[in-house]
C-alpha cells in the first residue's frame, strides 16, 4: 500500500491545489464550514487506501461540487447540469475496470438530474454516487432546493417553503432505495465526529462496491452551507443534527451487495475491423472504382468543417451528406450538429471533420478548414474562426463578399435563389453541396477522378433522403445545378 499522507494531506489529493482566483491567494473554492471539504477528504483518503487512483474518474457536474477537479489526483470530468449518471454510465460500461465516482449536490441531483440518476439507479450500474445534500442552491446564492426542509427561508421563499406551494421536500434515499437494483444506499451527515467516521464507512463500503462490481451505491451526505443558511458553524452542525436528521433520517436504507454476484456486462467493440464493418459501406456502387475510395486521393491532412446558417435552411442535413460523402470515401468522420432554439429561422450549425487517422474532437473551434455560411449573421460569427489558408464558401443570395479575407479562398453561389427556381428553398443545401464538389474538384483532384467523385455524392445525397424517395432526383438535380453555378473568387 502506498503512503497514505502527504504533508498533512492524503496522496488522493493533487500536491498543490490551484487557489481561488482574486486578491486574497489563500482562498479555496468552497465557503468556510462547508461540508465538501470533508467530503473530499474522506474520499482522496478511501481512494489513495483502495490503490485505485489511476482508474478512478470522478464526475462532477454544474454546483459547488464542480471544484472537485481542482483537488482530487485522478482523472475528472465536468458535465452538464445533472447529466452525471449518464456520463458515468458510459464511463463504467465503456471499460469496465474502471471506478467511477457521481459527485453531484441536491440542486443537480435532485432537480434537473433526478431523472438521470433513477435511471442509472434502476439500470444498476456500477456507479459510486456521493450526494451533497445541504437543503439549498449554494453556487447561485441560496435559493430553494428541492431538499430544502418545510418552513425553511431562502432567498426564494423568504417566509419559508410552504408544502401547499413548493411541495414537500424530495427524498432521495428512500426513493433510490425502493428500487430493486441499487445494492447500497445509506443517508449520513458531515457534522459531528461521530457522524463523520459513520460517513468514512459508508463511502469505502460504496467503493468496495464499485471495485467488485456489485452496482449501484449512493451515499447521502447530509452537509452545511451556514454562508447561504446565515449561520455559523456551531449552528450549522445542530442544524443538521437537529432539524435535518429529522426530515431526513440518518442510517442504511437497503444493503444487498453481499447477496449479489458481480456484474457481467458484454464487452465493448475495440477491434478497429470490427467497427469499420459496422460503419463503412461494403458494397461498391457502379461505376466506382475501389481504389477512388483510397482517401489519399483527395488530401493528407485532417480537414475540419463548419457549416451554419438559419433553422429550416437545411444546415444539419448539408454536414450530414458531407459526412456521409467522407464515410464513402473511407474517412474517419464525424458529425456533430448544433440545434439552436428549434424551430425555422432560428439558429444552427453543424461541424463535420474528415480525416485519415482517428478522430480526437468532433467540435470544429478556431481551426476551421472550411466554411459553409448559409446566412450573414453566421459568417460574421464564424469568419474569425477560419484558418489563414482556409475556404470560404458563401451563399451570395443571403451573403454579402466579405471584405480583408487576407490568404483564405472564396468560393460562392446564389444557392437560395437557384433552389427557389427549382421550385422550393429546401433544394439550397444540395445547391451548395454542388459548390462543395467543385471546390473539392478544384483544389484536391485530377480530372481522371471527378467523374466517380460525382457518384460518391450522389450516393450521399440517397443515403441522406432515403426516406423520402420523391425528393431524392430534385435533390441529385439541385446539386447539379449547384456545379455548374459555382464559381472561385479571384483577388
Amino acid at each position: 500500500m502506498a503512503d497514505k499522507i502527504l504533508y498533512g494531506r492524503s496522496a488522493g489529493f493533487f500536491p498543490t491545489f490551484e487557489r481561488r482566483p482574486g486578491p486574497i491567494k489563500t482562498n479555496m473554492h468552497y465557503c468556510p464550514g462547508c461540508g465538501h471539504g470533508i467530503l473530499h477528504k474522506l474520499i482522496a483518503e478511501a481512494i489513495q487506501d483502495f490503490g485505485i487512483k489511476d482508474k478512478t474518474i470522478i464526475i462532477a457536474p454544474v454546483g459547488c461540487a464542480v471544484f472537485s477537479y481542482y483537488y482530487f489526483d485522478c482523472f475528472g470530468i465536468s458535465v452538464p447540469h445533472g447529466r452525471a449518471p449518464a456520463v458515468g454510465t458510459g464511463l463504467a460500461r465503456a471499460n469496465q475496470e474502471n471506478i467511477v465516482i457521481s459527485y453531484q449536490g441536491d440542486g443537480d441531483l435532485a432537480s434537473i438530474g433526478f431523472n438521470q440518476i433513477s435511471q442509472a439507479a434502476n439500470r444498476g450500474e456500477n456507479l459510486a454516487v456521493f450526494f451533497v445534500n445541504n437543503a439549498i442552491y449554494g453556487m447561485t446564492g441560496g435559493q430553494m432546493a428541492p431538499t430544502t426542509l418545510p418552513g425553511q427561508k431562502t432567498q426564494t421563499t423568504p417566509q419559508g417553503r410552504s408544502v401547499s406551494t413548493e411541495g414537500y421536500p424530495l427524498k432521495v434515499s428512500e426513493t433510490v432505495a425502493a428500487l430493486d437494483a441499487p445494492v447500497y444506499v445509506e443517508r449520513v451527515a458531515l457534522s459531528t465526529v461521530q457522524n463523520i467516521r459513520k460517513a468514512r464507512l459508508a463511502i469505502r463500503k460504496a467503493l468496495t462496491n464499485s471495485i467488485e462490481r456489485k452496482g449501484f451505491s449512493l451515499v447521502e451526505c447530509l452537509s452545511g452551507c451556514p454562508v447561504n443558511l446565515k449561520m455559523h458553524a456551531k449552528e450549522m452542525n445542530e442544524f443538521l443534527d437537529n432539524q435535518m436528521s429529522r426530515y431526513f433520517p440518518l442510517g442504511v436504507y437497503k444493503d444487498i451487495a453481499d447477496s449479489r454476484d458481480p456484474l457481467q456486462r458484454a464487452e465493448g467493440i475495440y477491434d478497429p475491423r470490427q467497427v469499420k464493418e459496422l460503419l463503412y459501406p461494403v458494397k461498391v456502387a457502379d461505376g466506382v472504382s475501389e481504389s477512388f475510395r483510397n482517401p489519399s486521393r483527395i488530401f493528407e491532412a485532417e480537414r475540419r468543417i463548419k457549416l451554419a446558417g438559419s433553422g429550416g435552411q437545411g444546415v444539419l442535413s448539408l454536414g450530414y451528406m458531407l459526412a456521409t460523402m467522407g464515410k464513402l470515401r473511407n474517412f474517419n468522420v464525424s458529425w456533430l450538429p448544433s440545434y439552436g432554439p428549434e424551430m425555422r429561422g432560428g439558429t444552427a450549425n453543424c461541424s463535420v471533420v474528415l480525416s485519415r487517422h482517428p478522430i480526437g474532437s468532433p467540435l470544429v473551434e478556431r481551426d476551421c478548414n472550411l466554411l459553409i455560411a448559409l446566412n450573414q449573421s453566421s459568417l460574421d460569427k464564424y469568419l474569425p474562426e477560419l484558418k489563414r489558408n482556409g475556404i470560404l464558401l458563401y451563399d451570395e443570395s443571403n451573403v454579402r463578399q466579405p471584405e480583408n479575407t487576407g490568404e483564405q479562398i472564396l468560393y460562392t453561389l446564389p444557392a437560395s435563389d437557384l433552389a427557389t427556381q427549382l421550385g422550393d428553398l429546401k433544394y439550397a443545401n444540395s445547391v451548395l453541396l454542388g459548390a462543395v464538389a467543385v471546390m473539392m474538384c478544384d483544389l484536391f483532384l485530377d480530372d481522371d477522378d471527378k467523374a466517380d467523385f460525382d457518384r460518391v455524392f450522389e450516393e450521399a445525397i440517397m443515403d441522406c433522403f432515403r426516406e423520402k424517395e420523391t425528393v431524392v432526383q430534385a435533390n441529385i438535380r439541385a446539386f447539379y445545378i449547384g456545379k455548374e453555378n459555382a464559381r472561385r473568387i479571384s483577388r
